[in-house]
């Protein structure tokens, strides 16, 4: 039996569901929320299937049955209903001004009117024009309409650089969605899916009953490929590929902590199967280089990325004026949920990691120019680290460690602000040892205390304490993980283990001593 088509780019329902792709059927979200109230919004990052979903909603509310055959919502739907449907997306293009925005606005609602066989309205402005369109289809079609809106921040977000423009765009935004409130007895369902979370005071005008399931422990694998649909509809792909390598590279989102599912990016999925063979697929599709410039301008301590933590307000507090780093990171995809605590009573706290091993590499490879590597320090030193970790060459690696120190230029040290703190050390070792792909663990616990930072990597593995001094090497790194026992952790791996001290000069802006001992496993 020859094998179906790889769904990459597909956004159409009535093309997913032909017989000829591998599909995964979501409908059983969509009967959960139609069952449970009127008005939702959604927030997955880029790439992650909103636009079908959205699709697949729209052919279910406008009944086409024969669409739905075999699968979940089938036998539980009333096919003798169908509503008129408004669909709005704001995924392609780039709008620069408000001007721009209003003409999309505009041409999206003359076509919904078009599609639904309306009448042209009177109305003289977008809010107007909005009102006629939801009321037209109302009275024309003898059924309340459904609202889908696809992509709804991208205007802000594409220009979120410029907060003057940004905020343009988002009164414009604001300007349309602020009808929904108004036309409550004449919808039936509203839908609103996008990458970040913006506030409903600054968006949405008074539509306080709109349902945010973006954390939703039932709607975690709402979008994305789930462990379960790889093995079993992705089964006859699986040949000549790594299992545990796949679930390594791309696995790890989550949207409920760590005790609910996590999902793939389908993207990265879809790629893979079709290549054969490992790349960071979604990461290269279209990283925002304003995301690297946040980073570097906040002089994020980028080892604390592998286990941020987080009040659930924060995550929300994403706007043109306030935009917090946890919700930057979260919303995009380039952190996620892996765990909730809550010490005090109703007060819980967020904690927060790479997903998997594309976004952790990747990520800080992309860091590693605003923490002063450029392109051709970078490629030097990746030729050399591997062998040198592979033969425990420990004099070579002090060498290393001191060149790519030596590498970053004054000017860097002078002009950018994340020198003058003491992480910007540990952050260097950590992202280029991560952007390498190499196994690293950050503030690894033991019994007696944390190891700054663990690499396994080729049959051994190296803890790392850092230090860091005024001036002249004091010793007390290598020192510290010998007197806490650091070790006796590792050893039952029953690999060589390597205690490596690195003790940095404040005043000198480099290495002044690396000391190591090889312990027994």
């Amino acid at each position: 039996m020859a094998k179906r088509k790889l769904p990459i780019g597909i956004q159409t329902f009535a093309d997913i569901v032909s017989g000829e792709y591998y599909y995964v059927d979501k409908t059983l979200h969509v009967h959960r929320l139609v069952e449970q109230g009127k008005y939702f919004f959604l927030s997955r990052p880029r790439r992650f299937g909103k636009s079908l979903l959205l699709d697949t909603m729209k052919s279910l509310f406008e009944g086409r049955e024969t669409l739905f055959r075999g699968l979940y919502i089938h036998d539980k739907w009333d096919w003798q209903v169908a509503y008129p449907v408004i669909r709005i997306s704001f995924a392609d293009g780039v709008m620069r001004s408000r001007d721009d925005l209003d003409k999309r606005i505009r041409y999206q609602l003359r076509h919904n009117r078009e599609r639904l066989g309306l009448a042209d309205t009177r109305a003289e402005d977008i809010p107007g024009e909005f009102a006629d369109l939801i009321a037209q289809a109302h009275e024309c079609h003898g059924q309340r309409a459904v609202v889908l809106v696809d992509e709804y921040d991208k205007p802000i977000l594409d220009n979120i650089t410029d907060p003057e423009r940004a905020r343009e765009l988002r009164e414009g935004l604001k300007n349309l969605y602020s009808v929904l409130k108004d036309a409550d007895p004449r919808l039936q369902f509203c839908f609103l899916t996008g990458v970040s979370k913006f506030s409903k005071v600054s968006l949405f005008s008074g539509l306080n009953n709109l349902n945010d399931i973006t954390l939703d422990a039932e709607h975690v694998t709402i979008c994305g490929y789930t462990d379960r649909d790889v093995d079993s509809i992705f089964a006859d792909q699986l040949g000549g590929l790594d299992r545990h390598e796949i679930r390594r590279w791309y696995n790890g989102y989550r949207w409920g902590g760590a005790e609910t599912t996590s999902v793939y990016n389908p993207f990265d999925l879809l790629l893979l199967f079709d290549k054969r063979k490992f790349s960071p697929y979604w990461f290269e599709s279209a990283t925002p280089t304003f995301l690297v410039k946040v980073l570097a301008e906040r002089s994020v301590y980028t080892p604390a990325l592998t286990e941020w933590q987080s009040r659930p307000a924060l995550l929300n507090r994403f706007d043109v004026d306030q935009i917090s780093t946890e919700a930057l990171l979260f919303q995009t995809g380039y952190l996620t949920l892996t765990g909730v605590e809550e010490e005090i009573s109703n007060k819980p706290i967020y904690r927060l990691g790479f997903p998997n091993y594309e976004v952790e590499s990747s990520l800080n490879e992309a860091m590693l120019p605003a923490l002063g590597l450029d392109d051709d320090i970078l490629d030097e030193l990746i030729l050399r680290l591997p062998k040198l970790l592979k033969e425990a060459d420990m004099e070579g690696l002090e060498t290393y460690f001191k060149a790519l120190y030596a590498g970053l230029p004054h000017d860097w040290y002078r002009n950018n602000p994340i020198a003058r703190y003491e992480g910007h050390y540990a952050s260097v070792f950590y992202s280029h040892f991560a952007a390498l792909g190499l196994r690293v663990t950050v503030e690894d616990a033991t019994h007696r205390g944390r190891v700054d930072m663990t690499v396994d990597f080729a049959g051994r593995l190296f803890l790392f304490e850092f230090k860091v001094v005024e001036q002249l090497p004091e010793g007390n790194a290598l020192q510290q993980l010998k007197t806490k026992g650091y070790a006796d952790k590792y050893r039952a791996a029953g690999k060589p283990i390597h205690l490596i001290g690195v003790e940095f000069s404040r005043e000198q802006r480099q290495i002044v001593a690396v000391e190591w001992e090889t312990v027994a496993a």
